[in-house]
């Protein structure tokens, strides 16, 4: 390499094995922008002498970033001296080479923790995650060496797992994340609504990689990695919710009974789950209500990973699929909040207007499947959102129209009254100056 070393692995040690090392790891990596896959780098040399060149087997797959050589007098050779003849010494030599560079970048997290974040971990953060996905002897300690952003951090601020955990409450027994594009879309998703009551923090992750880490690392310090679009999430309720729902529940339902449109009452909220899952049976497994939500009228939980299907799309096609070979999406499993107004105006219209609310119920899960990610393609909403925004366009134009009408009603009715009033006026004043002239006539006379 031609660039200056980030950092530079150095050691000698004696047992189980005499080996000799000197790592680099260069300020940068040639996986960027289009280019192929890095052959490993580390050569193997037997008491001075090379026995393999870029040796693959000296490290694992996800440390072919790492430049450098390594000896050792107590390996074993063929009589060709092209290749190591102890495959069992070569693995433990693995192990022991891995062990060192991991504890390596671990004192440089703690001892030089702004190089290792803004250069390293920069640079080389896809290395390690591959590394937790494909070496389970190494994904604990591995996944220490990770950093994310979470709700509770301004955009760029990273964490790692361990200052997650140490400023969790002693309540709380999970670890939680939420897949997005971006942080913007995270942060307004409606996974985030309970998390957001209960002041829980939640870290984001923006790329499949992210995804295959969690779903296999699983667990961290004794705590289960949980995505925030699971129905099994537990979520605390705060005391100004407890507080707000004991002092609302007689005025709400004081304004149900009066008004009858500020939320579903439970067995409300059962008929209309029962409708739209009756309803949109070829797309809904089960419907039920929840409390987690504020602002959002539904979630679908319990999905697949939008991210996976994303992956599995692209490695069909690559192999010669179509998108009609996709795999289908399966029926979810949907959340609604019975106090949101657009599932009380539903529950309105299905008695009314069948067709409308099917129209609208649909349109509620296409919301649920695009916030979830699992919306294969937005322009088939196109022909339905059309059709609505065409309701309320004619909605609008006639109660103008009526309006309009009415007005111009009240204010020919106005005219007419003044007219007539003027008239009378005119007829008391004529009467009045004919009765002033006939009493002047008389003095006159």
């Amino acid at each position: 390499m031609y660039d200056e070393p980030l950092s530079t692995i150095h050691f000698r040690v004696d047992a189980p094995l005499d080996l000799k090392a000197l790592f680099y790891i260069p300020s940068f990596h040639q996986e960027k922008h289009g280019m192929g896959r890095m052959d490993p780098g580390v050569s193997l040399y037997s008491r001075k002498i090379l026995i393999e060149a870029k040796s693959p087997d000296i490290l694992p797959e996800w440390c072919r970033f790492i430049r450098g050589a390594v000896d050792s007098e107590d390996l074993p050779l063929s009589i060709s001296r092209e290749k190591p003849q102890d495959t069992v010494l070569v693995g433990k030599m693995r192990k022991a080479l891995t062990r060192k560079v991991i504890n390596h970048l671990s004192k440089m997290m703690k001892k030089d923790t702004d190089k290792y974040r803004d250069e390293f971990y920069k640079e080389y953060s896809y290395f390690l995650k591959e590394g937790v996905c494909q070496d389970p002897e190494s994904m604990q300690p591995l996944s220490k060496l990770l950093y994310f952003e979470t709700n509770k951090g301004l955009g760029g601020e990273l964490v790692s797992l361990d200052e997650y955990v140490s400023r969790c409450p002693p309540e709380q027994k999970e670890i939680y994340y939420l897949f997005a594009p971006t942080r913007e879309l995270a942060l307004q998703s409606p996974y985030m609504e309970g998390f957001a009551k209960s002041k829980r923090e939640v870290i984001f992750i923006y790329s499949a990689i992210d995804d295959f880490v969690m779903a296999n690392l699983k667990s961290f310090e004794g705590r289960d990695l949980v995505s925030a679009d699971r129905s099994n999430v537990d979520l605390p309720k705060s005391d100004e919710e407890d507080s707000d729902k004991d002092g609302k529940d007689d005025k709400d339902d004081d304004t149900s009974s009066s008004s009858g449109s500020s939320k579903l009452s439970k067995e409300e909220a059962t008929e209309f789950c029962g409708w739209f899952q009756v309803t949109l049976s070829d797309k809904v497994s089960q419907c039920k209500t929840t409390t987690r939500l504020s602002s959002s009228p539904a979630v679908v939980t319990d999905n697949e990973s939008g991210a996976l299907r994303r992956m599995m799309r692209m490695v069909e096609t690559s192999e010669g699929g179509t998108s009609s070979s996709a795999m289908p999406l399966p029926k979810q499993t949907v959340e609604i909040n019975p106090d949101h107004e657009i599932i009380v105006g539903i529950h309105k219209l299905k008695g009314t207007d069948p067709v409308l609310a099917k129209v609208l119920a649909e349109q509620v899960l296409d919301n649920c499947l695009v916030a979830a990610g699992l919306l294969d393609d937005g322009r088939s909403m196109l022909p339905r959102l059309n059709d609505i925004m065409l309701c309320v366009v004619k909605s609008s134009v006639d109660k103008d129209t009526d309006n309009t009408a009415s007005s111009s009603e009240e204010q020919g009715e106005k005219i007419e009254g003044v007219d007539t009033s003027s008239d009378e006026e005119g007829d008391k004043v004529e009467e009045g100056d004919k009765g002033e002239t006939s009493s002047t006539d008389g003095k006159d006379k």
